[in-house]
């Protein structure tokens, strides 16, 4: 049986980021505040933030920083959620055009108070990226919309080049990960927007408890859904409060993982004990 590790174990050497600096990183980090934007790299405190704001690629956060799920896994605050802001494309387009990104990734947090689950903002923003700066590439990273079809129809008619919809973990755990989310139906939205011509793509978090076969039948059922791209990482614990580690996989295990996934017919996999859903996305696009 795996045993939780303790929060004062030191981190493998592997899993230390560098800190965030440069001035790429710098101009962003302003921009952002000036716009009152919200991005994932910093509400879900992600260790690359430093790395990708220097490649000019963010990933932004629409629909506020309050999501209407409780993941165990998530950083994002929880509650009640923020009034839609119709003026939050612009803005994201304006920070976009500013610091001349040559890829930006749209997220949110859930919204399932909203009929359409939010995808109105996402199509909204999209546009305005596409008007305002048209050769930047764009991937969007989307909640499952509770299954309902015309909300990716929506999402996916304003023409993102990369469709992402996270599975996050295996099956057998979603209960105590993905609170509010079913297997099957993110599985469903994600073949649902590959039959549209744009490229899919899902990752999951490891460490939580899964097995390694139980990960490969997961990648197996993403492969059923003509998901093309890949993304492995190392689960991390945002605090206390959160679900807890219960394995650090070894380098060696993201590498065998990886070759797995391109055996089994993924077009790009990024697999890494610090790759994240967004990670090096300028680099995925097939």
């Amino acid at each position: 049986m795996l045993v939780t590790i303790e929060p004062r174990t030191p981190r493998p050497a592997w899993l230390r980021a560098p800190a965030p600096v440069g001035e790429n990183y710098t101009r962003l980090k302003r921009l952002v505040e000036d716009l009152k934007l919200h991005t994932v790299c910093e509400s879900a405190a992600c260790p690359n933030i430093g790395d990708c704001w220097n490649r000019r690629t963010a990933t932004f956060m629409i629909l506020g920083n309050v999501c209407t799920r409780r993941c165990g896994f998530c950083a994002v605050q929880k509650g009640a959620p923020l009034t839609v802001d119709y003026d939050e494309p612009r803005r994201v387009a304006e920070a976009v055009v500013i610091l001349g990104l040559k890829f930006a990734v749209i997220t949110s947090v859930n919204r399932d108070d909203r009929k359409d689950g939010g995808a109105e903002l996402f199509a909204l923003t999209i546009r305005a990226i596409r008007d305002r700066l048209p050769e930047c590439g764009i991937e969007v990273l989307v909640p499952d919309f509770q299954g309902v079809l015309a909300s990716m129809d929506t999402v996916l008619e304003a023409q993102p080049d990369i469709l992402n919809h996270n599975t996050e973990t295996v099956p057998r755990l979603y209960r105590q990960v993905r609170l509010g989310a079913r297997y099957e139906r993110s599985l469903d939205m994600l073949a649902h927007a590959r039959k549209s011509g744009i490229p899919t793509k899902s990752g999951l978090m490891l460490g939580l408890g899964e097995t390694i076969d139980e990960v490969l039948q997961v990648m197996r059922d993403l492969r059923s859904s003509n998901v093309d791209i890949l993304t492995l990482g190392q689960y991390l614990r945002p605090s206390m409060k959160h679900l807890p580690i219960l394995r650090y996989l070894a380098p060696q295990e993201f590498e065998d993982l990886k070759r797995a996934g391109y055996e089994m017919g993924f077009k790009h996999v990024e697999s890494g004990a610090l790759v994240r859903s967004s990670y090096h996305a300028d680099a995925a696009v097939v």
